[in-house]
């Protein structure tokens, strides 16, 4: 069954689609047919310029571009494994993933290459990388250019990849200890969105806003899905939100993905209205729970956008379960959930000793399917821990209820034991988030003598409110039990740390009150 791999690249689209606008960068617009040429122009360098073979890892550390998407693509036609990489990172963090990975060779932009040189440096005589390649301009250590590399190579494409091959080598965050590389196969990219198309009713890709960062697997939908329908894809090199504003208005964007961090930047912007956002059509959420506020104020302003909320994982391809627009209805109790697992998936709530739990009951959210990684690279116990029992185990700690939609009530790790109850601070953000004054809201568990550990919020007010410890208190206690209720709060200015993925660092906000002691939490 070939037609499974170039059915959802770009190629299909071309006898189409392929003098379609397809891709629109700055200044930089192709059609499919264009991007075509170009990508089997890089597959050829890769191949006889690079000396990069179909199984090797080739890595990319930049901005979202349209090379990056050609990269992307180059990858999925068979020209070499993929592996990008987190813009967040350290060069020593950087030099493990090169050197674990084992990466042939690096393509960076004049932003990052810097970086490149940094983790080179660290890794000594043990490097692997044969060859740089600049994206761009710039003065930055390369060995060659990305337009270089493309002019001195022929059209040509490698063989057709099999369905068990290889594709990409995508490693997590690393917020906690080293980071591990989900090696996945292109059965399983395909089938994930095979899942997402059949789930989501009507689903056709306009104009779509590739604005999450292109090393994450939330960028899957930009990067696979619109040549199937004939769209185009519009870059944000990096999010920001008067640029998702200005993109979204200009070029008249009808689909995108955001995380809710970024959708409550762009709301809370001086320069929002909620017309700048009238082509939108659809918009997909996920990555991190959404605020009950950020998700009322959307509702509120953009009435007929369908949402729909995503879960999922990086070892998951990315999505495990969608809640439709037809549940979000205002008001309606299945806004809390996350959704039913997408068609093709299968999803269980475990306890500790690996038995499914009745409905209602919460433990660990595992899920199973053709859409998984085939492994964690060079980590077989890691691999073999993961998957125990035949289940993938997320780290979730959820619950289904009697018609199958998911509430996750916080990672299993997250969760904070105080005097013996079980918090979850999900829970406790999405209530002190409801508050109007509240921009940014996390809870975290800190020492406490008497109780083990104390719940505790840290607070980002909107730009020019006070808030007090008392009014957020009295606000939280009239939607959760007492016990989950902050026992202290503190407040902040600055923006709540993200990781690259948009994520709040936990682990960075729990430092300051661990330090000292015995016990901290990951």
């Amino acid at each position: 069954m070939k037609e499974l791999i170039y059915s959802h690249s770009y190629e299909p689209a071309l006898a189409q689609y392929g003098d379609v606008e397809a891709i629109i960068d700055g200044d930089y617009r192709s059609s499919w047919n264009e991007h075509h040429e170009r990508v089997s122009r890089l597959c050829h360098g890769l191949a006889h310029q690079l000396g990069v073979a179909p199984t090797d890892r080739f890595a990319v550390l930049a901005l979202n571009s349209h090379q990056y998407l050609e990269l992307w693509h180059a990858a999925f036609m068979g020209a070499g494994v993929i592996n990008p990489l987190n813009l967040r990172l350290a060069p020593k963090e950087l030099a493990y993933i090169i050197t674990d990975s084992g990466t042939e060779a690096i393509f960076s932009d004049p932003t990052f290459a810097p970086l490149v040189a940094a983790a080179r440096k660290e890794i000594g005589d043990a490097d692997p990388i044969r060859k740089v390649v600049l994206i761009g301009e710039g003065d930055a250590p390369h060995d060659v250019g990305y337009e270089a590399l493309l002019a001195a190579a022929s059209p040509e494409m490698p063989r057709e990849p099999e369905e068990t091959d290889p594709v990409v080598l995508m490693y997590t965050g690393g917020t906690t200890g080293l980071p591990k590389g989900v090696l996945i196969e292109h059965r399983a990219e395909i089938l994930n969105i095979y899942h997402a198309a059949m789930t989501i009713p009507s689903l056709d890709l306009g104009t779509y806003l590739l604005q999450t960062p292109m090393f994450h697997a939330a960028s899957m939908l930009g990067i696979l899905g619109p040549p199937i329908f004939g769209g185009r894809v519009v870059f944000i090199p990096m999010y920001s939100p008067e640029g998702v504003l200005d993109l979204i208005e200009t070029h008249g964007v009808t689909d995108t993905l955001m995380v809710p961090t970024m959708i409550g930047l762009c709301l809370a912007h001086e320069k929002y209205r909620p017309e700048r956002l009238a082509s939108l059509r659809r918009l997909v959420y996920g990555a991190s729970p959404m605020p009950e506020a950020t998700l009322a104020r959307l509702q509120q302003d953009l009435p007929d956008l369908d949402l729909l909320q995503g879960y999922g994982m990086t070892e998951a391809c990315s999505t495990v379960t969608l809640l439709l627009p037809e549940d979000h209805a205002p008001g309606s109790p299945r806004l809390r959930s996350v959704g039913k697992p997408v068609l093709g998936v299968q999803l269980s709530i475990q306890d500790e000793e690996g038995r499914v739990l009745p409905r209602g009951e919460i433990g660990e959210v595992c899920t199973r399917g053709g859409h998984m990684m085939r492994e964690y690279w060079n980590k077989p116990e890691a691999t073999a821990e993961t998957f125990r029992g035949g289940w993938y185990h997320t780290g979730d700690a959820g619950y289904q209820d009697e018609d199958g939609y998911v509430f996750l009530v916080d990672r299993v790790k997250d969760m904070i034991v105080t005097g013996g109850e079980n918090v979850y601070s999900a829970e406790v953000e999405s209530a002190i988030s409801t508050h109007p004054d509240v921009a940014q809201v996390a809870v975290i568990g800190i020492p406490d003598e008497k109780w083990g550990e104390a719940v505790h919020a840290i607070v980002v007010p909107q730009p020019g409110v006070v808030i007090t410890v008392e009014g957020i208190i009295t606000h939280t206690r009239a939607s959760i039990a007492g016990y989950k209720v902050p026992k202290s709060v503190d407040f902040r200015t600055e923006p709540l740390p993200l990781s690259g993925a948009l994520k709040v660092l936990k682990r960075d906000l729990r430092a300051p009150y661990w330090k000292g002691h015995g016990k901290s939490i990951g």
